[in-house]
């Protein structure tokens, strides 16, 4: 019997969570003997090499929305996937409009990986609403639609005029076995095995992340006890929170070193890890710092954290923007942690071969 194909779109893997992602299911897919390509216009990503070998790269010319129709239309026709797995509203408009052009025998899915309605409130207006109708348009034409938590599937219901049951919720695959083996490795920092407490975040310097809230509670724990604060992640705020550190009288024990390819170590080695954002689809990096060990605390945004801490159970949830709140349980976590073993629990339902199995049914393939 022949191999399913499995196509998986993507517009690039860049550095961010939804690429080492979108590997890391490709990869367990192609683990279980199904054919697997990965087709992208963007080769420029740290996570290519982690991809699994029997995972074929198709390199596109584009992924705009027009553009890319014809040339993807033409893979299409000639490979033939049994199930093409796509994200975003681009990359998914331009797979429908292909789709509509080549006919082939492929059933069409979409991951939804955080809020469309944040996607669309980040444009103007006029394209937001254009937005808004290649949603309504090409969404409810998939054969079906996912999303990474319970949130980000209301929210999408709630856009598309969907109920919410027609959103299947599957977890991300997170917990992966190069989590613990690149934890391994030692820190690249040299503030990690000292004396004092490395209270650990990550994410890109942007505002979705709120990292002034986070600096200002860090301020208000530095006061209580000695401890020190590295944030990894690159972005525009770089600059503006360096400032603020100062201001705050706290820049001597905070650093930014940037992006980490392997940031397992320092999540391994951190004795705090805080998730400080406005928003999230489902978190990554706080599955990761679970799986790991690690406590955490996080704000309770939409979406995502209650979900994976399960209502505070694993770890304090406090109200976005409140750096009081955020510093007292900071400080109460690194006095009180819970046990490892505790914390591993949580993370234990985003393992890869979970979600792998999850959308492998979903898609009608296992």
């Amino acid at each position: 019997m022949e191999k399913k194909r499995i196509a998986v779109l993507v517009a690039s893997l860049a550095k961010g969570g939804i690429g080492k992602m979108r590997v890391r299911l490709a990869s367990a897919f192609a683990q279980r003997g199904y054919r697997v390509d990965m087709l992208l216009a963007d080769l420029e990503s740290p996570y290519l090499e982690r991809l699994d070998p029997q995972v074929r790269v198709i390199p596109l010319p584009t992924t705009h929305p027009i553009a890319g129709v014809l040339p993807l239309a033409r893979h299409l026709r000639r490979e033939r996937p049994d199930v093409l797995l796509t994200q975003r509203i681009r990359v998914h408009t331009l797979a429908m409009r292909a789709m509509g052009l080549a006919k082939p025998p492929t059933r069409v899915f979409v991951t939804l990986n955080t809020h469309l309605s944040r996607q669309l409130e980040s444009l103007s207006p006029e394209k937001g609403r254009r937005q808004l109708r290649r949603l309504r348009r090409h969404y409810p034409r998939s054969d079906g639609i996912f999303a990474v938590s319970r949130g980000v599937a209301e929210d999408g219901a709630r856009l598309l005029g969907m109920p919410p049951s027609a959103i299947r919720v599957l977890p991300n695959p997170t917990v992966a076995p190069e989590v613990f083996a690149l934890a391994e490795a030692p820190p690249e920092h040299p503030w990690f095995g000292g004396k004092l407490p490395v209270i650990l975040a990550m994410g890109r310097l942007e505002p979705q992340k709120d990292f002034p809230t986070l600096l200002k509670a860090f301020a208000r724990v530095r006061k209580a006890r000695p401890c020190r604060l590295v944030i990894l992640g690159e972005g525009k705020l770089r600059e503006a929170l360096l400032a603020e550190a100062q201001e705050l009288g706290i820049a001597e024990d905070l650093d930014l070193p940037g992006f980490a390819p392997n940031p397992y170590p320092f999540l391994a080695h951190a004795a705090l890890f805080v998730l400080s954002s406005r928003w999230e689809g489902s978190p990554n990096a706080l599955v990761e710092a679970l799986a790991l060990g690690t406590p955490c605390v996080a704000t309770d945004c939409p979406s995502g954290p209650r979900e994976i801490l399960k209502n505070g159970r694993f770890g304090p949830l406090v109200a976005v923007g409140d750096d009081e709140a955020l510093a007292s349980a900071m400080l109460e976590t690194l006095k009180n942690p819970l046990p490892s073993e505790t914390l591993r629990q949580a993370a234990e339902p985003y393992g890869v071969d979970r979600s792998a199995s999850a959308y492998l049914e979903a898609m009608g393939l296992a």
